[in-house]
């Protein structure tokens, strides 16, 4: 007997049918959660996207320039003008402000959860030792399969893709975290200990401090992989520059795909910049 005949004797592992079964599960008895979450991301993603619209181009180039004059120094100002005078000449303005607002959003909420997050499991070993494996499956999950969940609780949209944006983003945010705290020297804790501090006090008075710089790093890290993911949540209707990308591969228009793709470039850079500087602030 073949090794094929053999192996169709053995019954398959109903994997796909139960992650299905368990989706819609999960999307008719959390229809109302999502129905809130879809309703206040949306708000959130369009009133973002209106304030950018309120300006004109020139101004809000400004605006981001002399942030980055403040944040790094006269560079990366430098930079940031050039670069986003070049996406404003090239016609990609309104889709880079798109991508802008539905990177804030997403970034905002992984942060939002991802610190509480990375604080219990530097605080917790029981927690710790449950959620970092959870992490590391997180991280090596290939991009694409984020948006799958994303379709059946949400629909095609942008509530979609910020959902899958947060879920592919949050893990550097929660393990850096709690790496940061967990590597603070214990001779320091002890010391806090001896002056009598409550842990709330530790945490924040001396933990949180003291593991900023690891923090920070996770945000900027949460930051790339959120515009990395937003590109490619074009697939399911996110809009913004990674929908620019996608046209031009569904048309075959290589120079149109090009020119997206220098301006994703040029917003993480820019984004990439002002975040490590803020890093760097901080440990100073």
């Amino acid at each position: 007997m073949s090794k094929e005949a053999t192996m169709t004797n053995i019954p398959r592992i109903p994997l796909g049918a139960g992650v299905e079964a368990a989706l819609d599960w999960m999307t008719s008895t959390f229809a109302w959660a999502t129905r809130a979450f879809s309703t206040v991301v949306q708000a959130g993603i369009n009133s973002l996207e209106n304030l950018l619209a309120l300006f004109p181009p020139l101004i809000l180039v400004g605006l981001f320039a002399a942030l980055a004059w403040k944040l790094t120094g006269r560079k990366l100002a430098i930079f940031t003008a050039l670069g986003l005078l070049f996406i404003w000449n090239i016609g990609l303005w309104s889709p880079t402000l798109a991508t802008i607002a539905l990177v804030v959003v997403a970034t905002a909420i992984a942060v939002a959860l991802g610190l509480p997050l990375g604080i219990l499991a530097a605080l917790n070993d029981t927690f710790y030792s449950i959620i970092k494996p959870i992490l590391d499956f997180m991280q090596t999950m290939p991009a694409f399969v984020y948006l799958i969940p994303a379709i059946p609780f949400f629909g095609l949209g942008q509530t979609s893709a910020v959902f899958a944006t947060v879920i592919f983003s949050i893990p550097p945010t929660i393990r850096l975290t709690a790496l940061g705290i967990r590597q603070i020297d214990k001779e320091l804790i002890e010391a806090s200990d001896a002056f009598g501090t409550t842990t709330n006090q530790k945490l924040f008075k001396v933990q949180m401090p003291l593991a900023l710089p690891t923090i920070m790093a996770g945000v900027n890290q949460t930051i790339m992989l959120a515009l990395s993911m937003v590109v490619i949540a074009a697939m399911i209707g996110a809009g913004g520059l990674g929908s620019e990308v996608w046209r031009a591969i569904q048309r075959l228009r290589p120079g149109q795909g090009f020119e997206a793709g220098v301006a994703v470039v040029i917003i993480a850079m820019i984004l990439d910049r002002m975040s490590a500087s803020i890093a760097s602030k901080k440990q100073e």
